[in-house]
């Protein structure tokens, strides 16, 4: 279909969308988030997205943009060395935001120097008219500040960037509230969003509207009720009273310390830990593991750590060394059925449990089964997609290869 679909959706922009402003969302994590905020904020249908960026995506939804719309937005996404140049001749972007630049393509571009590289061929792409809307908290990010003549506008929590916040608060009933500082005034802002990392796509969104002349406030209102997408950070309350804390999308490194900063932040009786394997690692697996252990012990009452011996091996010594007790360490190996076995009899109403493991380990499976929906499927692993809550195997027990085929 792509060599179809993809000369159609260039030569539509070329001549019946060349008018619409075609805002381009790239960078390692929080593209989706993103897209949607910025969306949202424009006025824009905000559909869900299951974060399909790359290949012939871009080109269906630029193809799905009406030539009388003000604005569009695309999310971008890479898969491999100099794709983000063919993308960038597609969309012909009007505006780019930058995400963040991280570990997410580290067995494809290697160092975060060469991501930044094959992610800048966007802003490279950019008008002379054009717009840059950057992450000025990260350095990666704000060095492609340099690979552009258009305007550039940064975003981000530290003082140095042009739109920031400040007072940042959360907690599990009111989600997140901060002030949002641009062009030398203040505003409140508020978002069922949860995590400082989940303010950036307010801040980019912000900066955006703010420099196309619109209304700041309108737009922090439109945004206000926007859900988180599916398996960020997501907050569900069961009807047992304790709350479950879900991000399994991806769990590359920066992923995971995103989640335990919101796990830590957020208030609850007792918190407890469901993790998984981290996709990715950048540098020796044991001292990350043996990382992540220690950490653990500081934030959790209880781990269930679901994945292989090797690395359960270093995150088990990481947490005893920090001084937790082996009784509360339970392996459930690779099964997200185990996993909720072992939970069940230590929930208590009031309790927080992060859920967190790679994408292909589908931990959500976890988080369905104390919500008390059907789960049959207890394979290892799975890349298929759109994902588990859409998928009309997850209470089919012939997918269960591995283990006694009965419902979690």
């Amino acid at each position: 279909m792509q060599p179809v679909i993809w000369p159609l959706a260039s030569a539509y922009r070329r001549t019946l969308i060349r008018h619409v402003r075609i805002i381009a969302v790239v960078g390692s994590f929080g593209k989706t988030t993103t897209t949607s905020v910025v969306a949202a904020a424009l006025g824009r249908s905000t559909k869900p997205s299951e974060g399909w960026n790359a290949g012939v995506f871009p080109a269906l939804e630029l193809l799905r943009v009406r030539p009388w719309s003000g604005h569009a937005v695309v999310e971008v996404g890479i898969s491999r060395p100099g794709t983000m140049r063919e993308y960038a001749k597609l969309v012909l972007p009007d505006a780019v935001i930058v995400t963040s630049i991280g570990s997410e393509h580290g067995s494809t571009l290697g160092s975060l120097e060469s991501t930044r590289e094959e992610k800048a061929a966007m802003v490279r792409a950019l008008p002379p008219t054009g717009l840059a809307v950057l992450n000025g908290d990260d350095a990666n990010v704000l060095w492609m500040r340099g690979e552009t003549s258009a305007e550039a506008i940064t975003f981000g929590h530290a003082p140095h960037n042009d739109v920031r916040t400040h007072n940042v608060g959360f907690d599990l009933i009111d989600a997140m509230r901060f002030t949002v500082h641009i062009g030398g005034a203040d505003y409140g802002a508020s978002t069922r969003l949860l995590g400082r990392h989940m303010a950036y796509p307010v801040l980019a969104a912000v900066a955006l509207v703010g420099r196309l002349g619109m209304d700041v406030s309108v737009a922090l209102r439109r945004i206000a009720d926007l859900p988180p997408a599916p398996e960020r950070i997501e907050l569900s309350q069961t009807s047992s009273g304790y709350h479950l804390l879900i991000d399994t999308f991806k769990s590359h490194l920066e992923t995971v310390e995103a989640a335990l900063e919101t796990f830590c932040a957020l208030p609850a009786m007792r918190k407890l830990a469901v993790i998984g394997e981290l996709e990715e690692p950048p540098g020796r697996q044991g001292d990350i593991y043996r990382d992540l252990g220690s950490r653990l012990a500081e934030l959790a009452s209880h781990v269930v750590f679901v994945g292989g011996k090797k690395t359960m091996s270093p995150l088990s010594s990481g947490a005893k060394a920090a001084g937790m007790s082996g009784s509360v360490l339970h392996f459930a190996d690779r099964s997200p059925r185990r996993a909720v076995q072992m939970l069940r009899p230590l929930l208590r109403p009031g309790d927080l449990v992060l859920i967190k493991g790679r994408s292909t380990q589908k931990l959500v499976r976890i988080a369905m089964a104390l919500e008390g929906h059907a789960v049959a499927c207890d394979i290892p692993h799975c890349a298929l997609q759109p994902g588990c809550r859409m998928c009309e195997q997850l209470s089919a027990p012939q997918r269960n290869k591995l283990s006694d085929q009965r419902e979690f």
